[in-house]
C-alpha cells in the first residue's frame, strides 16, 4: 500500500504594505478638491465677464450668482440626501480663499475687494456662528462647511469696505455684516420651516419636549458641559425628525443678498 507524498507548498510571502497608513481613496478625493475649486474660480471669472457685458454700470454681481448656484446645489442635495457632500462644500471654501489670494495680487478676476485674510475670516466666522449647534448635534458637519464656503466667498468679494451698488453710489456692506445677517435670516427661515413641520404633524407634546431638551443642551454647552450635551443630542437624534438645515441656510442667504443688493441698493 502506498501513500501519496505530501505536496510541499511554497511559504506564504506577506505583501509589503506600501500605503504608509494613508487611505488612498480618501487621498484621491482630497486631491480632486483644488481642481474643483479652480473650476469655481473660473466660473466666477466667466460670470464677471458676462455680467459686465450685460450690465456694465454698478455692482458686478456675477460671482455672487455663482455662489448662489453653489448654495442652491448644496441645499438641493441636502434636501434629497440629508447630507451636504464634501465635493460641494470644500471646493467652495478653497475657491473663496483662491479668489482672496488673487485679489491680494491684483489679479482682476472679479469685482471683489477682499483678500485672503478676509476670505479666511469669513470662513472662521461662518464656522463659529454654527459651532454651538454643531457641538450639540443640532446640525451636520456638511451644513457648517456649507456656511464656511459662503463666508469664504463673501469675505473675498465684499472685504471690509464699501461696494459700488450703482453708478456713482456706494454702500457700506462689509463681509462680516453680510455673513451675520444672512445667518440670522437663515435661522429665522429655519424656525419657520420647523414650525410648519410641527403644524403639519400636530405632535405638540413631543415637539415641546424636544425644544426643551435642545434648550437644556445649549445651556450645558454654554456652561462648559459640551461633551455631555453632545451625548444627549446623539441619543435624541435617533428619534427626532430631521430638518435639512442646508435649505433654510440657502434661503436665508439668498433673501439677504437680494435685500442688501437689490432692494436697498
Amino acid at each position: 500500500m502506498t501513500t501519496d507524498a505530501p505536496v510541499l507548498q511554497p511559504p506564504a510571502v506577506a505583501l509589503e504594505d506600501d500605503s504608509l497608513g494613508i487611505d488612498r481613496e480618501f487621498a484621491i478625493k482630497m486631491a480632486q478638491m483644488p481642481v474643483l475649486a479652480l473650476l469655481w474660480v473660473a466660473a466666477a471669472l466667466v460670470s464677471h465677464q458676462l455680467w459686465a457685458a450685460v450690465a456694465p454700470a454698478g455692482l458686478n454681481a456675477g460671482p455672487l450668482v455663482v455662489l448662489c448656484f453653489g448654495m442652491i446645489l448644496a441645499a438641493f442635495i441636502d434636501g434629497w440626501c440629508l447630507k451636504v457632500p464634501n465635493w460641494v462644500t470644500l471646493p467652495l471654501i478653497l475657491s473663496g480663499w483662491m479668489l482672496g489670494i488673487l485679489h491680494n495680487y491684483g489679479v482682476a478676476v472679479d469685482a471683489g475687494t477682499g483678500g485672503f485674510g478676509m476670505a479666511f475670516f469669513g470662513t472662521v466666522f461662518g464656522f463659529l456662528l454654527l459651532f454651538p449647534m454643531l457641538a450639540i448635534g443640532g446640525v451636520g458637519e456638511g451644513d457648517v462647511k456649507m456656511q464656511m464656503g459662503f463666508g469664504a466667498w463673501v469675505g473675498a468679494f465684499f472685504g471690509d469696505g464699501a461696494v459700488t451698488v450703482a453708478a456713482g453710489m456706494s454702500s457700506e456692506l462689509p463681509a462680516s455684516r453680510v455673513i451675520l445677517c444672512a445667518f440670522a435670516t437663515g435661522a429665522i427661515v429655519g424656525g419657520i420651516f420647523a414650525m410648519a413641520m410641527i403644524l403639519m404633524r400636530r405632535n405638540w407634546g413631543a415637539n415641546a419636549k424636544m425644544f426643551k431638551e435642545i434648550g437644556r443642551d445649549l445651556e450645558m454647552f454654554a456652561t462648559g458641559k459640551s461633551e455631555q450635551a453632545g451625548k444627549r443630542a446623539q441619543e435624541r437624534r435617533k428619534v427626532w425628525e430631521k430638518l435639512p438645515y442646508g435649505i433654510p441656510l440657502c434661503v436665508g442667504f439668498l433673501m439677504y443678498l437680494a435685500y442688501a443688493l437689490i432692494l436697498v441698493g
